[in-house]
């Protein structure tokens, strides 16, 4: 996992330990191997879940790196990063944060695939059509290879008549880059983050469907990029 978000809420929700660690706003500025390996940390979950799942770690300072107007050489960055470390894992997923700043644009620009998340709301569908709009304008301008992967739908509450109205919305829009399931809302995913647990480990039914959901999500995306289940993850 890639914690491109100033947030760094992978990097919380992932239980990481930061010191010490130079992290992703170092990799932006230099982004050399020796610098990219020492922003690269394991993740807590390994302690209680089988596999390997290593972070670049997050950090507030890479708002720096978010401007309007990045440059040519500006996007590329992330790009030049992981080159020199992507051999060591099957699946590298970035975590960008909800803009179409610089960040975004240097993470897809490093990507094969983009998933746009979403929820169920008016403002939620139009952004969901301006971030595709703008995955076209990247890949038409700067990564030929760069394609949408789909559009997850989250938070979603089944009962709700306005949120089945929106999920219709978005597949009259966009079709089969709705992808299913769509994530319904369950306190069991705020509650596990909040513990920097694995949802797959957390007590209760609700998080044991929840965890089978995102479960059939990371299939789609195996089956969709061709990639091996196998390995490590990044």
């Amino acid at each position: 996992m890639v914690d491109l978000d100033p947030q760094s809420d992978v990097s919380t929700g992932m239980d990481i330990q930061v010191a010490g660690r130079l992290n992703v706003a170092d990799v932006l500025a230099n982004p050399k191997e020796k610098v990219v390996r020492q922003a690269i940390t394991s993740s807590g979950w390994a302690k209680v879940h089988p596999g390997t799942i290593d972070v670049m770690i997050g950090s507030p300072s890479a708002i720096n790196f978010d401007g309007p107007h990045p440059s040519v050489r500006d996007v590329w960055k992330l790009e030049e990063a992981l080159a020199t470390i992507e051999s060591d894992y099957d699946l590298v997923l970035v975590d960008c944060a909800p803009s179409l700043n610089a960040l975004t644009r240097t993470a897809w620009a490093a990507s094969d695939r983009v998933i746009v998340v979403t929820e169920p709301g008016l403002f939620s569908v139009a952004a969901a059509d301006r971030a595709l709009r703008a995955i076209e304008e990247i890949r038409r301008g700067l990564s030929p290879r760069l394609q949408p992967l789909g559009i997850v739908v989250n938070r979603v509450r089944p009962q709700s008549i306005e949120h089945q109205f929106r999920i219709k919305e978005l597949r009259d829009m966009f079709g089969p880059l709705v992808l299913s399931p769509q994530l319904p809302e369950r306190t069991s995913l705020q509650q596990a983050q909040g513990a920097a647990k694995p949802l797959h480990i957390w007590p209760g039914d609700s998080a044991q469907e929840l965890a089978a959901d995102f479960d059939a999500l990371l299939d789609r995306v195996m089956r969709t990029g061709r990639i091996p289940t196998a390995g490590n993850t990044v």
